[in-house]
């Protein structure tokens, strides 16, 4: 990317808004919230008193409202009543409420009377639909609570709340609180119920749904338990159900605070732009995180409802009875909760390899901390946009990769010491970093206080160089850090971290860990390891650069002495050193080629991520032949043994195995033989026979679709109308964008005008055509959605929506597209996705100079090993 540019998106998609934080004169204590919710005419009346503390005299109060009707406000304070005037300022999103007369220091009470409409964009308090019923339900993290009720509507101005809701007779109602009265009227036609008042609790965790819901019971221990749906499908989340008891029952362990709300709602709602939100007490999810047949459910669906699960109950801790003071601290809400998911399936699913999953999240997070265009953990985030654009990878898979990396040095007892005492200093109040990192560090007696704000307060990735030396019967071990750069011409921050580093070593038993707290480190040992592996554990957060004689010893150790999560960080360490062009493509296929009897299916799964690239991007028209026929013989053996059909007797990853084998040969493979038998085995169960086996149905009807016809097309249309199960739907629908077809590419696209794929998908559907570079489907999309980006734009109008189509783009790996990109958003700016642009951009530029710098390698290569 050429300096200018950068110079231009910056101006175009970063111009500073003005802070929106309150004044701090005002403090909530309660809020009394009562709604007349009119789902006929998608509007709802909200009468609400709001019980604040003045630290000083004032005629002015400040607090947010966006986009409500304000009919009546008063204000009592001081033994008098006065009626406020209401000051509304749309681009500050607040009103100001002035009396004539100066309110005293104390208490004051705000009464306000306003309505609202509920809206189409899965915001505020909004409407969904689902069988022709309508349903209101509210989304607010993170700032969309001020849409729903005049709020204070800042994470640290915590304060309780009382919910009262009129809606319809015949209908239900869900909120934070337990139901305490279900009362008749007013009128026949309504009927209005009373929550429980809600523990101190920030603004954006408020949760409210209305309409027919169906929901399940259960408890975990005396924790009452309920999983709510529309009608028809709340048999679908005992699934949820179930796990939900087991993974409370495993936070009620781990913590020293029991689970400190009451009970426990979760419910699917057929319209959310989330996958889910973890709202204090009554957690809302998509359908297809919370919802699964049982008797049909793929063991992916079932792991990815356990982690979705397992991450919003973490919150319940994590978030909800200890929340950030502001934004910019998001991690310790979605960091933590990510770290903590995997705990409890851990415990109770060892057979699910939570700990491969853990070394891929970390992969994700090294690949996008490398970009110049990162960000650090903690970052400045004040606008609703630019607080919007702080929910990425950073604060998710960073976050959770750095605690991950502290909990190993500093020990498991210790970290869970720290955690609790953190929990019980800030219940029910708010905490920033400094405050976690102290807490861990007094817990276990090591510098975490030192460590943890080198990885949370700047941006990148360290690379460590390794090298070692033998004499005199010892060893003495060389380490030198640096922030990983993938374009040497883009400037990046110079930076230093403390990184703790552990290692392992040929013929000794254990791990030995350090701290290297400079540039440079020397290790002396006693006698000579014919191999050094570093990053033992794979848990550490930064990339390892052997020498090509260290990576050769290493060679025959990788299959029986490294663990899977080893195996696959090593794979990733190569693969970055290659995107550098300090290591040969060459380089990393040799690697590859031994892993071809490779028995574990996320680590596959990284070589074959990057094979895909080497078939699609460094590889011209002349060589993707012989990349194909490499990765067909690389595989042929295993293919050999797994087949396309499961047996009964199949674990969990060898299903899993088997999938990566088959889409990996069925892409980067081209083979002839997986397409062919894919297909005859979609068509049979399309036509009534014997059904996909759920571990492999998305494979299958992947690589059917690849050279699929109108015919087939159209019976996955017709199949996603029958389907029952959210897993099933998005499954046959996802597959719609793996056509290779021309037309039916544009037929595919031309779906998401229509009402059939609802809001909350426009954009994943989108992005599945957007992420295939095989026949060129992404240019076709791209073109597609510039042409039709006026209609499109009240769906990609979601929350973040924007932000993940922005990042689909990144699949193209030429000049020209980067500029139609670049010089579209100029004329069409979307703020909240202003830094996914810049990074995916940034992307594109890294695509291109890989290609530059690795192709030669390549073909040379490929003469090499596999002649022309």
């Amino acid at each position: 990317m050429r300096i200018w540019k950068a110079a231009l998106l910056a101006t175009l998609f970063c111009t500073p808004a003005a802070a929106q934080r309150l004044p701090t004169n005002v403090r909530p204590d309660h809020y009394d919230l009562a709604f007349d919710v009119d789902l006929a005419r998608a509007r709802f009346h909200g009468t609400e008193t709001i019980r604040v503390r003045l630290n000083a005299p004032a005629t002015r109060i400040v607090l947010h409202a966006l986009d409500l009707e304000f009919h009546e406000v008063t204000i009592d304070g001081g033994g008098a009543r006065q009626r406020a005037e209401v000051v509304l300022d749309q681009s500050a999103e607040t009103a100001t409420l002035v009396v004539p007369k100066s309110l005293p220091a104390g208490r004051a009470d705000l009464h306000i009377r306003y309505s609202g409409v509920l809206n189409d964009d899965l915001r505020g308090f909004y409407l969904s639909t689902a069988n022709g019923r309508r349903y209101a339900v509210t989304q607010f993290e993170s700032t969309d609570a001020r849409r729903a009720y005049p709020s204070f509507d800042e994470p640290a101005l915590k304060a309780t709340f009382a919910v009262t809701l009129t809606i319809d007779r015949g209908d239900t109602a869900i909120s934070n609180g337990r139901l305490v009265s279900d009362i008749p009227g007013p009128g026949d036609s309504h009927h209005t119920l009373k929550f429980e008042t809600t523990a101190r609790m920030s603004s954006y965790l408020v949760a409210m749904a209305v309409g027919d819901f169906e929901c399940l019971e259960g408890a975990a221990g005396r924790v009452p338990l309920r999983v709510c749906a529309t009608p028809g499908k709340q048999e679908l989340g005992r699934l949820a159900l179930e796990m939900t008891g087991e993974i409370l029952t495993f936070y009620n362990r781990y913590y020293d605070i029991k689970y400190p709300f009451g009970k426990l709602d979760m419910v699917a709602i057929p319209d959310f732009a989330a996958g889910a939100m973890e709202n204090t007490a009554a957690i809302f999810y998509r359908e297809t995180d919370l919802l699964a047949d049982a008797t049909t459910a793929s063991p992916a669906t079932r792991k990815n409802i356990a982690a979705v699960i397992a991450h919003e109950v973490a919150h319940q801790w994590f978030g909800d009875l200890v929340t950030m003071r502001w934004w910019d601290d998001l991690w310790l809400n979605e960091g933590f909760a990510t770290w903590m998911e995997t705990r409890p399936l851990a415990a109770a699913h060892p057979e699910w390899q939570l700990g491969i999953d853990e070394a891929r999240q970390n992969q994700a997070a090294l690949n996008l901390d490398a970009l110049a265009s990162t960000r650090p953990i903690h970052s400045n985030a004040e606008t609703p946009a630019e607080i919007e654009a702080t929910f990425d990878l950073i604060a998710y898979q960073k976050g959770a990769s750095v605690l991950r990396m502290i909990e190993r040095y500093v020990g498991e007892d210790d970290f869970r010491k720290g955690v609790n005492a953190y929990l019980a200093k800030h219940a029910y109040a708010n905490a920033t970093s400094e405050d976690f990192w102290s807490a861990i560090a007094r817990a276990s007696r090591k510098p975490v206080d030192r460590i943890l704000p080198t990885f949370v307060n700047q941006p990148g990735v360290p690379v460590v160089d390794v090298s070692v030396a033998c004499d005199g019967g010892g060893h003495t071990l060389s380490l030198a850090q640096r922030r990983l750069s993938l374009d040497a011409a883009r400037p990046t921050t110079a930076a230093r971290w403390q990184v703790p580093i552990c290692r392992k070593y040929a013929g000794v038993f254990g791990v030995s860990c350090t701290e290297m707290r400079s540039d440079t480190a020397t290790i002396v040992g006693s006698a000579c390891p014919s191999w050094v592996f570093i990053n033992a554990g794979a848990q550490g957060y930064y990339r390892t650069a052997y020498p090509p004689e260290m990576l050769r010893a290493l060679a025959p150790a990788i299959e029986n002495a490294l663990t899977p999560a080893e195996r696959l960080s090593l794979a990733g360490d190569e693969w970055a050193l290659v995107s550098t062009g300090r290591h040969s493509v060459a380089e990393y296929l040799t690697l590859a080629g031994g892993f071809g009897m490779e028995r574990t299916s996320g680590v596959l799964d990284e070589i074959a991520g990057r094979l895909a690239v080497i078939h699609g991007r460094i590889a011209g028209d002349r060589e993707r032949p012989h990349i194909e026929a490499f990765v067909r013989s690389l595989l042929q053996r295993l293919f050999g043994e797994l087949g396309l059909e499961t047996a009964p007797a199949d674990s969990d990853d060898r299903r899993a195995l088997r999938a990566v084998v088959v889409e990996t040969l069925g892409t980067s493979g081209n083979d002839p033989d997986v397409l062919v038998g894919a297909r005859t085995l979609v068509d049979r169960a399309l036509s009534g026979g014997a059904p996909l086996d759920p571990s492999m149905a998305t494979t299958l009807l992947h690589a059917s679709a690849k050279r699929g016809d109108r015919a087939l097309f159209e019976s996955l249309v017709a199949a996603a109308r029958r389907a029952a199960a959210p897993e099933e739907y998005y499954r046959l629908v996802g597959t719609l964008a793996y056509f290779e077809d021309p037309s039916l590419v544009e037929r595919g696209l031309e779906r998401v005008l229509g009402d059939e794929v609802r809001s909350q998908d426009a954009a994943l559907y989108l992005r599945g055509f957007l992420g295939n570079s095989n026949a060129g489907v992404n240019a076709r999309a791209w073109t597609f959605l510039k042409a039709h980006w006026a209609e499109l734009l009240p769906k990609l109008s979601i929350s973040l929506a924007d932000v993940g189509l922005v990042g689909a783009l990144s699949s193209f790996c030429d000049a020209g597209t980067r500029d139609d990109i670049t010089a579209f958003f100029a004329a069409h700016p979307r703020p909240t996705a202003a830094r996914r642009l810049r990074q995916t951009l940034e992307t594109i530029d890294n695509c291109i100079a890989l290609r530059e710098k690795q192709a030669p390698a390549l073909v040379e290569w490929l003469s090499r090993e596999r002649p022309f």
